[in-house]
């Protein structure tokens, strides 16, 4: 989750002034960059337990071994919560999960380096602390009530106001683990396509990185726990934002979705102020009531849009949520599967082709259905594997046309290996682990720890 925002405390003016900070993200193709970021569960060597925040061993220590790479430390009321360097940051989602957020680099492979680069530096500064990190959707052993809570003002105002809303947004806090990328627009004709295309192929990534089976060491009936879990986190903010395929979506409608997402907080002087609940609107309004006369700025805005989590999200960019934390070819493969799809024109239209009939009826049954199902969930007469598999060979077509070469001559689409080969066998990362669960791991989650980590 992100951290305060970095804009500028312009103030607001009125609404064109935030539908004018969206289209601000327009970019000519040659600037369109990607962006990637991953989350990972850290533990202790010795018992698997989450790792806590302060002790000789604790999340702090890990973040100061890691800054001697060259990072700069980020601190918050004392605690250190983050490092950043060159675009790139380093930070803690709820529960100690570590995530990097990358930089906007021009090619996967540029991506992948820069994956390798930070979990040899995360290796290097918890092998000394005894400490290990594991890949995947969703917290495997252990149970809510075990995880630790990392020393930060707005998840202490959201750890609050989630079982308000829902019953899972705790665990989607403290239990989740997701890779994500971002990707840019040229324009708002540009965005909706690919806002559309993105959204309605969302669960095919969710089959694909399928990877959260286990609850508190037991199968869970699920192929993605983690996207499950975003059913019942609070609906205000989540889901698939049915408006986006409507006549007319635009910027101004995406704007005006944001100021019905209710608020969670106000920064101000280092201080999360807690607004939760409260509108945007009347904050626009000068009406917030503990904030009483004050309106917001640019800044407070930018804040605000990050407190939103459909399956796709729009900032000046747009951010694809739909898979879950895994291994290292995996944070490869989910920007090369987006890049392929979105970045190539001939691709996004076929991609579209294969998307634009789906009814409202299809599209839920696809999101609501795969968590459960996975590659098996029928869809038209055949399975959610069809689907995939057609959408893997237009990405794959994407990226050879982009011909981005490493230096041995490959091109990106290499990087979409793992995801063909489990498609071609019809079994997703969760199944392959339940398969070990019931046989050689007899009935135990805790080879997993050492199989699957880092």
């Amino acid at each position: 989750m992100s951290g305060p925002s970095v804009e500028k405390t312009t103030p607001i003016e009125g609404r064109a002034q935030l539908i004018e900070y969206l289209a601000s993200g327009n970019k000519p193709p040659a600037d369109w960059r990607i962006g990637t970021e991953h989350e990972k569960f850290g533990f202790r060597h010795e018992d698997l337990k989450p790792i806590p925040y302060e002790g000789e061993r604790g999340i702090r220590a890990l973040l100061e071994g890691i800054a001697k790479f060259g990072w700069e430390r980020v601190e918050e009321n004392g605690h250190l919560i983050a490092l950043v360097q060159d675009k790139a940051s380093v930070t803690l989602e709820p529960a100690g999960q570590l995530e990097l957020s990358g930089a906007p680099l021009e090619t996967i492979h540029d991506t992948c380096r820069e994956t390798a680069q930070h979990l040899y530096e995360v290796k290097a500064a918890a092998d000394p602390l005894r400490l290990g990190f594991l890949g995947m959707g969703f917290q495997p052993k252990w149970r809510r009530d075990e995880m630790p809570w990392m020393p930060k003002g707005r998840y202490k105002i959201m750890r609050e106001y989630m079982p308000k809303v829902g019953s899972l947004g705790l665990d989607m806090m403290t239990r989740t683990c997701t890779i994500q990328t971002n990707l840019d627009f040229s324009s708002e004709a540009d965005m909706v396509k690919k806002f559309r295309v993105s959204l309605a192929l969302q669960p095919v990534a969710t089959a694909l990185f399928a990877d959260s089976p286990f609850t508190e060491g037991k199968p869970n009936g699920f192929m993605s726990f983690r996207s499950n879990v975003w059913t019942d986190t609070d609906a205000d903010r989540t889901g698939l934002l049915d408006f986006v395929f409507e006549d007319g979506f635009s910027f101004e409608r995406y704007v005006d979705y944001l100021l019905d997402v209710p608020m969670y907080f106000v920064y101000r002087d280092g201080q999360y102020i807690d607004a939760s609940g409260k509108s945007f609107r009347a904050f626009m309004d000068g009406k917030l009531d503990v904030m009483p006369g004050e309106r917001p700025s640019m800044r407070d805005f930018s804040d605000h849009l990050t407190t939103a989590f459909p399956e796709v999200r729009l900032k000046k960019y747009l951010e694809m949520r739909g898979a879950d934390g895994g291994p290292w070819n995996r944070i490869c493969a989910l920007s090369a599967y987006w890049v392929g799809l979105l970045y190539d024109d001939a691709s996004l239209d076929a991609a579209w082709d294969l998307v634009k009939d789906f009814t409202l009826e299809e599209r839920h049954a696809l999101r609501d259905g795969v968590p459960r199902h996975g590659f098996k969930l029928p869809f038209r007469g055949a399975t959610m594997r069809e689907l995939a598999m057609e959408s893997l060979k237009i990405s794959e077509a994407g990226l050879k046309r982009r011909s981005r070469l490493n230096r041995s001559g490959a091109s990106e689409a290499v990087y979409l290996e793992p995801l063909i080969e489990m498609a071609l066998a019809n079994q997703t990362a969760a199944e392959r682990k339940l398969e070990l669960f019931h046989g050689e791991w007899n009935g135990s989650i805790d080879p997993l720890f050492k199989e699957f980590a880092y």
